[in-house]
C-alpha cells in the first residue's frame, strides 16, 4: 500500500520503516478464551494531501477490548512492570527516549502522510518528543515520598502507587505528541496503559508501541487499541478501567466522562478551546503579528489552543490588520506539497472536516472576510502542487464579526481567525472571557504590571506573555471552564496516574502498647482516640 506513489519522491526512507500495508491491534498476550472474536472491520487510513491510500488498519473489536482490559489487568496484578523498582522503569524510558530520537524523521514523514501536515512542521515537533519521556524517567529518579506528622508513637510513610489499567483516547491533529504527553507519565507510574488513537490517524501510535516494547517495556504494558466511537466508550465503561485520559471536543469529552463517573475512576480531559488573543496599543507590532500567525495558523489551526480571537486596541486595530492579513497571504503563496521543506502550511484532516468549515463560513459568517474563506483549488504558486486533490484551506482572517456569531463562539478547527477592536482594559478582558471555553491565552504588552493584570483575570489554564503556544513536559497543560478536567505534564501528571497510600507503624515498645492501646481496659482511664 505505501508505495513510492503515494509517499511522493521522499518516501523511500518511510517504506523501509513503514514497511506494513495493513495493521492490527496491538494487544496483550492472553489466555485463550472461550468467547469467539467475530470478524475485525477494517478502515482506510489515507493522506488528505491527495486521498490517496496510506494503509489499511483492523478496528479493535468488543471482544478485543474485553481481552486487552482484561491481559492488561492481569499484567498489572503480576507487577512485571506495576512493581518493577522506580530505577528500573527509568532506565527503561531512558532507552525509549533514545530509540525514538534515532526515528524521529521517520515518524515525522509517517505523520505528514497521515495528517497532511507540513514536514517542517513535524520536523520541529517530533524532535521535542523524546523531552516527554525523559522528564518522567528523571522523575522517577528523583521523586521521594512523604513522612505525614502524626501524634503519638506512629509513623506514617506515604507512598505513590500505581492506578492499574488506565485508557487514553488521543486525537487526530498531534497523533505521537499528546499520545506520548499521556503515555510518559502513565508508564513511568507503573500503570499498565491502553491508547485508543484517532482512526484518521493511527500510524504513529501503533509504531511507537513497538519500539516501546522493543525498548524494554514488558509485552501488554502498552496496547493500542484502532477503532471508532464505540472503542472509546467500551474502554471508559469497563469496570477494570481506573483512569480515562482523553483530549478530543467537548461534546465527546462529556460523553466519555459520564461513563468513567459510574464506575467512580479517574478522569481527566483536554478538550475545546476558543483562545483570545490580546494585544495592546503598546505591543511590539510585528512580535505580535508574528506570534498572533504562529497562534492561529500553526497545525492549520487544529489545536485545541489554537489562538482563533483577535482581540486588539482600538488605537492599532488597522495596522495590525492590515500587517496580520499580509502575513497570512504570504503564508497562503507558500502552501504546497505538504512533503516540500518549503511549505509553510498543510491541509486540514479530510475533506467532510473541509466542508463543516467552509458551511461555518457560509451560514454564519457577520463579519468582514479580509483573506481566505474558500477551499483552495488549482495548482501551488510554490511547487506546482494540485490543491484540488488535497483538504487544502487557507489561513482566513475575518473582521468585525460579532460576538453573538458562532464564529466567536464555536471551535472551529480550522486556519480560521476572527477579530474585534477594544477600548479599556475591563473591555478586552470581558471579551477575551466572552467564551465557553478555557484553555489558552495570549497578551501582547510591554507594561509589566498590566501584563500580570490581564493574565490573571483571563479565565484560562494556559495564559502566555509576549509568546503563544508554548509547551514543555514540566508545564502543567489544561483548562478551564468547557474546556476541560485535570493536567497533563509536569508533576501534576504523574501524580494524576497514581494515588497516595499511607502505611502507618506503631513504633511503641510492646509494654507502652499494651497500656496505651486497650481502648475497652477495665480501669477506664482516660485513652487516646484515632
Amino acid at each position: 500500500m505505501l508505495s513510492r506513489e503515494f509517499i511522493g519522491t521522499r518516501g523511500r526512507l518511510t517504506t523501509r520503516f513503514l514497511h506494513r500495508s495493513s495493521y492490527s491491534p496491538i494487544v496483550p498476550a492472553v489466555p485463550p478464551s472461550d468467547s469467539q472474536a467475530k470478524p475485525r472491520e477494517r478502515f482506510n487510513v489515507s493522506n488528505p494531501a491527495n486521498g490517496q491510500q496510506l494503509c489499511v488498519v483492523e478496528a479493535a473489536s468488543e471482544f478485543d477490548v474485553k481481552q486487552t482490559v482484561q491481559g492488561a489487568h492481569s499484567i498489572f496484578r503480576a507487577g512485571t512492570w506495576s512493581q518493577a523498582p522506580a530505577l528500573e522503569r527509568s532506565k527503561v524510558l531512558s532507552r525509549l527516549a533514545r530509540a525514538l530520537e534515532e526515528r524521529i524523521p521517520q515518524f515525522a514523514e509517517i505523520e505528514t502522510l497521515q495528517t497532511g501536515r507540513t514536514i517542517r512542521e513535524m520536523k520541529a515537533q517530533l524532535s521535542r518528543l523524546p523531552e516527554w519521556i525523559d522528564y518522567y524517567a528523571a522523575l522517577l529518579r528523583t521523586t521521594q515520598g512523604i513522612i505525614a506528622p502524626t501524634q503519638g508513637k506512629l509513623l506514617n510513610y506515604v507512598q505513590r502507587v500505581p492506578l492499574g489499567v488506565v485508557a487514553q483516547i488521543t486525537p487526530f491533529n498531534h497523533p505521537l505528541l499528546i499520545a506520548i504527553k499521556k503515555i510518559a507519565p502513565a508508564l513511568a507510574a507503573g500503570n499498565s496503559v491502553i491508547v485508543k488513537p484517532s482512526e484518521l490517524a493511527p500510524i504513529s501510535v501503533l509504531e511507537f508501541a513497538r519500539i516501546a516494547e522493543a525498548a524494554g517495556v514488558p509485552s501488554g504494558v502498552l496496547s493500542v487499541l484502532p477503532g471508532y466511537g464505540e472503542t472509546a466508550q467500551l474502554l471508559a465503561k469497563h469496570h477494570l478501567v481506573r483512569k480515562v485520559d482523553v483530549t478530543a471536543g467537548t461534546n465527546t469529552g462529556r460523553l466519555l466522562g459520564s461513563a468513567v463517573g459510574h464506575n467512580l475512576a479517574m478522569f481527566t480531559a483536554e478538550l475545546g478551546g476558543k483562545a483570545p488573543i490580546v494585544v495592546f496599543d503598546d505591543a511590539d507590532l510585528p512580535s505580535a503579528v508574528n506570534g498572533a500567525a504562529f497562534a492561529a495558523f500553526v497545525a492549520s489551526g487544529q489545536t485545541c489552543v489554537s489562538g482563533t480571537r483577535l482581540i486588539v486596541h482600538a488605537n492599532i486595530f488597522d495596522t495590525f490588520m492590515r500587517d496580520f492579513v499580509q502575513k497570512a497571504e504570504s503564508i497562503r503563496r507558500r502552501m504546497g506539497n505538504p512533503m516540500n521543506p518549503k511549505s509553510m502550511m498543510g491541509t486540514v484532516i479530510s475533506e467532510r472536516h473541509l466542508t463543516r468549515i467552509q458551511g461555518m463560513l457560509e451560514g454564519s459568517c457577520t463579519g468582514d472576510i479580509l483573506t481566505g474563506g474558500k477551499r483552495l483549488a488549482g495548482k501551488s504558486t510554490l511547487d506546482g502542487y494540485d490543491f484540488d486533490t488535497g483538504s487544502f484551506f487557507p489561513p482566513t482572517v475575518i473582521s468585525n464579526v460579532s460576538t453573538s456569531d458562532p464564529l466567536w463562539q464555536e471551535e472551529i478547527f480550522g486556519p480560521v481567525v476572527v477579530a474585534r477592536k477594544f477600548s479599556t482594559e475591563d473591555e478586552a478582558i470581558y471579551l477575551a472571557n466572552d467564551s465557553k471555553y478555557g484553555l489558552g491565552a495570549s497578551v501582547w504588552t510591554q507594561n509589566l504590571s498590566r501584563a500580570h493584570r490581564i493574565s490573571a483575570a483571563i479565565e484560562t489554564g494556559l495564559c502566555w506573555v509576549n509568546t503563544a503556544h508554548r509547551n514543555d513536559p514540566s508545564s502543567p497543560w489544561g483548562g478551564m471552564k468547557e474546556s476541560g478536567i485535570g493536567r497533563e505534564n509536569g508533576i501534576e501528571a504523574f501524580e494524576s496516574y497514581s494515588q497516595s497510600k499511607s502505611t502507618i507503624v506503631n513504633i511503641a515498645a510492646p509494654s507502652e502498647s499494651r497500656e496505651a492501646d486497650d481502648w475497652f481496659a477495665e480501669d477506664a482511664q482516660e485513652k487516646r482516640y484515632g
